[in-house]
């Protein structure tokens, strides 16, 4: 028998979000871990609010937003709140019940960024590694260190010079000449209305930079005055970025520590500096950390032996400062193979969480947005490594 195509709406419905959800989903894994990580994070979100006025958006429920929108590459916070109207997978995995009001967009961004600054991304990573089911999974003594450029929310027609280049002064797209104002274009009491004519251009205008010497000392983007000119390697075209810095564990491959500065040719090995400083395992006292050539410089060594760190670095072909006091171990070799399973992070971290090419300014913005989508990653990882 033919089934009838007759829609009914139903008054009631009866149907708990939680049975929509398959059984075996991935995300259910991970929105235990992110629960309980926000749980043991309680008394910090005490201490961000106060105890009177108008009650804010939770922060478990902004948090659990961010993260949901990092592992659906949703582009946008627009495009989230409406995803979130109609897709029930997003609103069980946030907190949301199924007649439960999706927030404004610009008060879901507003909120967000009060809560979710650098220090508060690195307490949920920390949070989520130190979670019960995922702290076996950590090395307690081999890890690697690597960067990766992320590039800024500003194109090169906003590097200027900076006696000329104030944030501010950009008139726009386009021609400047050949815009009139609104006062121009509104005719007196004795004057004829302008005849119709051809629109003012607003096209972008194009720019040569042909024998043109761009310096991050003599220039700066007027768009993103953080971002700073840099480029990958010899023969390939600058840009203006930062870069991200990450510490993985050998063992699972996950990011321990992650941070973002401006580019600079020793930003990295600065960071990594920082980075093996601020993570404390309190297990060993002797830790090996891995790194490709551009961290293989004499003083870089001498400061990761000086704190007790074993340096596992590539060596480059001439100058090296490693010796065979490290590569006659069996676990160079070794180190050297593992280290590059950091790409992976950094990988899933450009196309799937889009942190290619960043959508915020400023560096404090872009530095949390960074450490919380490697945390993001570190999640998308969690279903796997626990052993479905």
């Amino acid at each position: 028998m033919r089934g009838t195509d007759e829609t009914s709406g139903s008054l009631f419905s009866y149907v708990d979000l939680e049975d929509r959800i398959p059984p075996r989903h991935p995300l259910r894994k991970i929105r235990q871990v992110v629960n309980d990580a926000l749980a043991s994070l309680d008394g910090e979100f005490e201490q961000l609010y106060i105890g009177f006025g108008r009650p804010s958006i939770a922060p478990e429920r902004l948090i659990r937003a961010s993260l949901i929108q990092i592992l659906y590459s949703v582009r946008s916070e627009r495009q989230l709140m409406e995803q979130m109207q109609y897709n029930l997978l997003f609103r069980w995995f946030v907190g949301l019940g199924i007649d439960d009001d999706v927030w404004v967009p610009t008060v879901f961004t507003k909120n967000r960024d009060r809560l979710l600054n650098t220090e508060m991304s690195r307490k949920v990573m920390a949070a989520i590694l130190a979670h019960r089911a995922v702290a076996p999974l950590l090395s307690d003594d081999h890890f690697s260190v690597d960067g990766t450029l992320v590039k800024a929310w500003a194109s090169m027609k906003s590097f200027r010079p900076k006696a000329e280049g104030a944030p501010g002064e950009d008139e726009g797209p386009g021609d400047p000449t050949v815009r009139r104002t609104a006062a121009d274009a509104q005719p007196t009491r004795y004057e004829t209305p302008l005849m119709p004519g051809p629109k003012p251009s607003t096209r972008n205008a194009e720019v040569d930079f042909r024998g043109k010497r761009h310096s991050n000392a003599t220039h700066v983007s007027t768009t993103d005055p953080d971002a700073r000119l840099y480029k990958k390697s010899p023969g390939t075209g600058a840009m203006l970025c930062f870069i991200g810095h990450a510490i993985m564990e050998n063992r699972s491959g996950l990011i321990v520590q992650a941070d973002l500065t401006g580019a600079s040719g020793r930003a990295e090995r600065r960071a990594a500096l920082d980075m093996i400083h601020r993570y404390d395992p309190g297990l060993t006292p002797r830790l090996t950390l891995g790194a490709d050539k551009g961290y293989d410089t004499a003083e870089f060594v001498t400061d990761l032996r000086q704190a007790c760190v074993t340096p596992r670095v590539a060596q480059r072909a001439r100058h090296s400062a490693i010796d065979g006091r490290t590569t006659r171990h069996k676990g160079y070799a070794l180190s050297l193979k593992h280290r590059k399973r950091i790409e992976e992070a950094f990988g899933w971290a450009k196309t799937i969480g889009r942190s290619a090419q960043t959508v915020f300014r400023g560096i404090e913005r872009v530095r949390s947005s960074f450490i919380l989508t490697l945390a993001a990653g570190n999640l998308a990882r969690l279903p796997k490594l626990l052993g479905a």
